[in-house]
């Protein structure tokens, strides 16, 4: 499983300019997501840019000024992008639409991460992903969600920032900001909320359009009880773990490894935007001792960098 994150497609990217025709007047982005890669390139070059439809209706920005249009009579060799190519559905359609712009225009296609089924529908590709992948731009909006386990603080809404277990808590739970709300449904929602406070979980949920199959929570009378059990990453773990769900979405590191580590399954961090993975300890420890005996500036570099909770 991959997850690419804004980062390291800007670093894809950046590193493979060179193979980009300089010549290129004008950048294409496909909406919505190719748009997002078209303007980082655009920037990176300084080229002119627009999107399909208002390139077809006969405008495009010039670079360096806003609000300031040029004539498509300008235009000769146009770079048309998207953010990743799995069935060629989308550049296809694109390729439709500039159909009548053919014969008057040079186009080049361009996606920075394909298939190796999909490789075949541009002109330039950075990297192949065969993987399953999913991208930060687009997972709260992926199918996998329909197979994921969430959090809920820090992840659907902001943390709460006093939790007295009363009324402050209970204004926060009916007030709470929503940060990334998932269009698709959520297999289950699992939290460290307790259970007193479903009735109050579930309004917000229905108030702010998060859609659910399971909702999971701690059965303690109080909140010190909770805090003194202190299991929050094992609870939410074990869960995964007997679950038909393959990813968790955590909003605490902390809570992410031990999550990945008692489920053996992958789960996204939002606090530090990554996917982490869990290395079982007899394979952690026979590639640990070889890494030591026949790489051991490595494994100084490796203990220096890595806690134990890193053990991922």
């Amino acid at each position: 499983m991959r997850y690419v994150t804004i980062a390291e497609l800007s670093s894809i990217i950046r590193k493979n300019l060179w193979k980009i025709p300089h010549e290129i007047d004008l950048v294409v982005g496909i909406p919505r997501s190719g748009l997002m890669v078209a303007n980082m390139i655009a920037l990176y070059l300084n080229k002119r840019l627009t999107d399909i439809d208002t390139f077809v209706n006969g405008r495009v920005f010039e670079c360096g000024e806003r609000g300031k249009y040029v004539k498509n009579e300008e235009i000769k060799k146009i770079l048309v992008v998207d953010d990743s190519v799995f069935s060629g559905k989308s550049i296809t359609k694109a390729k439709t639409k500039l159909g009548d712009l053919s014969g008057s225009l040079e186009m080049v296609f361009l996606s920075p991460i394909v298939t190796s089924a999909g490789k075949g529908f541009v002109d330039i590709f950075f990297e192949v992903i065969d993987d399953a992948r999913f991208f930060e731009w687009n997972l709260f909006h992926h199918s996998i969600i329909e197979n994921t386990c969430f959090d809920i603080d820090g992840v659907l809404c902001c943390d709460p920032i006093e939790d007295d277990d009363g009324e402050k808590y209970l204004s926060f739970l009916t007030e709470a900001k929503p940060m990334f709300i998932p269009t698709v449904t959520i297999d289950t929602l699992i939290t460290c909320r307790l259970e007193k406070y479903r009735k109050q979980t579930e309004e917000w949920l229905q108030k702010n359009g998060v859609s659910y199959r399971h909702l999971v929570m701690l059965d303690f009378p109080n909140k010190a009880i909770r805090v003194k059990w202190g299991k929050h990453g094992e609870f939410k773990g074990d869960y995964y773990k007997n679950s038909d769900c393959w990813l968790f979405v955590e909003s605490s590191y902390s809570q992410a490894c031990i999550i990945a580590r008692v489920s053996n399954k992958p789960v996204i961090c939002v606090e530090t935007n990554e996917l982490l993975h869990f290395l079982p300890k007899t394979k952690y420890k026979r590639l640990k001792g070889r890494i030591r005996k026949y790489m051991p500036r490595t494994y100084q570099l490796m203990r220096r960098l890595l806690s134990e909770d890193k053990e991922i």
